[in-house]
């Protein structure tokens, strides 16, 4: 019940973010908002920076394989967090001789500390199996920090007095979630250098494939944009901004409340026949659940299209997004399941090479689709999509590197369940909206039927006889 209760958090989490760019997005002047939002992505860059690493490290080392292990580990990683929160502050401080404002510095500086050190906490918490504790401040976070921004945008709606709020809102969340996991994280231990270098060769790994993952896309976008114009390419763009975040949301979820399970496990019993059946549950629910949300996407995409998307965007957001979303299909698994087996046993160099492997293949497949397509928004998406699909080819060898046993009847029920609104596409010539009835209809019945079967093989409690 903890996890399921985990798992609304996150959507929680998403629900009130979508919510909170809309609200900032009528509160403030254009000039002001396009600094709120360039504040907020140049301190989100300057969290996975400096902090990014450690997160990783976390999510591979804590608690450890023996009893004793945690406090020895925790100890580690709470210092490596203020150095680098030192380091940060004072990079911070360095780009006032850049002519940034001080105010704004400082106000950088210190977001990112908090954004940081908060997904710090929260990752040690769901590592701890401590759901209960993990969703209360997930859902409290987002809401803090949602109301502190809005509450500073009211009271003057600028930039500065937004940001100020943002700010409060940080420190707000930080008392709340000291006094509410004052019993917790309380075991005290010496300090043990080797395992700083362990988290950092392991953790720089680990966040620089995280930025590579990040950079691909951006990629994309330019050549979208150099090759279409701002105009043309806007479609496009807008498929991709917006269909991209249901897979990030469904994967995040999903991981949250399963690897941990499945790290404790490997760390302490190693790779025995029932570590094997968890590690194929856990595929087989990224897989299923991914295939799921792009069937849902495909179903309501005409409505989508007709209903949210502004007639001026319609057409080439419609032309554009289903190789958005079979390209989101593809790099939701190559960059979060397919890595899996060399995240725990720690083979780097596989990490790393997998996201470049994505990168490249991703751009120079969309390259190589405009080049043969006459340069239109679909043959761009399209090579960018193929290339996404032979990432995840070469990616499945190091998925098969570690033995596992996977439950395809969910996974093939989904996969009908994605193939019946697709193909429910090619009537849209002759009655668009039977044709959209059927996907639905047809689409929303075999993901059922996953949903079902993954209760009976993974979740149903077995009986004794």
């Amino acid at each position: 019940m903890a996890k399921i209760v985990a798992l609304a958090a996150y959507f929680y989490q998403a629900a009130v973010a979508f919510g909170l760019l809309i609200a900032v997005a009528h509160l403030l002047a254009p000039a002001d908002y396009a600094a709120y939002s360039l504040f907020i992505s140049i301190s989100q860059f300057a969290a996975i920076f400096c902090f990014e690493w450690i997160r990783f490290a976390c999510s591979r080392f804590y608690p450890g394989s023996t009893p004793g292990s945690e406090a020895l580990e925790r100890s580690a990683l709470t210092i490596e967090f203020t150095v680098c929160a030192a380091i940060c502050l004072m990079a911070a401080s360095a780009s006032i001789f850049f002519s940034v404002p001080g105010k704004i510095a400082v106000f950088g500086g210190m977001v990112a500390i908090f954004q940081g050190g908060s997904d710090l906490h929260l990752t040690m918490l769901r590592f701890r199996q401590e759901f209960r504790a993990f969703s209360r401040l997930q859902g409290s976070r987002a809401t803090i920090l949602a109301v502190g921004t809005l509450a500073g945008a009211a009271v003057a709606p600028n930039f500065t007095c937004t940001v100020a709020g943002l700010l409060a809102g940080y420190v707000a969340y930080g008392i709340w979630a000291g006094f509410l996991t004052r019993n917790s994280l309380r075991e005290a231990a010496h300090f043990e250098p080797p395992l700083v270098r362990k988290h950092f060769v392991y953790g720089s790994v680990a966040a620089s494939a995280s930025v590579i993952g990040i950079l691909a896309p951006l990629a994309l976008k330019s050549i979208l944009t150099s090759v279409l114009g701002a105009g043309g390419a806007a479609g496009a763009l807008l498929a991709f901004d917006l269909l991209q975040r249901p897979f990030v949301l469904i994967v995040s979820a999903l991981q949250a409340i399963q690897y941990p399970d499945v790290v404790t496990a490997y760390d302490r019993e190693g790779a025995t026949p029932a570590f094997r059946k968890q590690l194929g549950d856990y595929y087989s629910l990224l897989t299923g659940f991914t295939l799921m949300t792009a069937a849902g996407i495909f179903a309501l995409l005409q409505p989508i299209g007709q209903f949210v998307i502004s007639a001026g965007l319609r057409n080439e957001f419609l032309v554009a997004a289903p190789f958005v979303t079979g390209l989101a299909v593809c790099r939701a698994l190559t960059l979060n399941m397919l890595p899996t087996p060399a995240h725990l046993q720690h083979r780097l160099l596989a990490i790393f090479l997998l996201a470049a492997i994505d990168c490249v293949l991703l751009n120079a497949g969309t390259l190589a689709g405009g080049y043969l397509g006459s340069f239109g928004d679909a043959a761009l998406m399209a090579g960018g999509m193929i290339g996404a699909l032979i990432a995840m080819a070469v990616g499945v060898k190091v998925l098969i590197s570690l033995p596992f046993d996977f439950v395809w009847q969910p996974v093939l029920l989904s996969a009908v369940g994605l193939a019946v609104p697709v193909l429910a596409t090619a009537g849209f010539t002759y009655s668009l909206w039977i044709s959209v009835s059927a996907g639905v209809i047809g689409g929303a019945l075999f993901c059922l039927l996953g949903l079902y079967s993954y209760f009976v093989t993974m979740f149903r409690p077995k009986t004794r006889s």
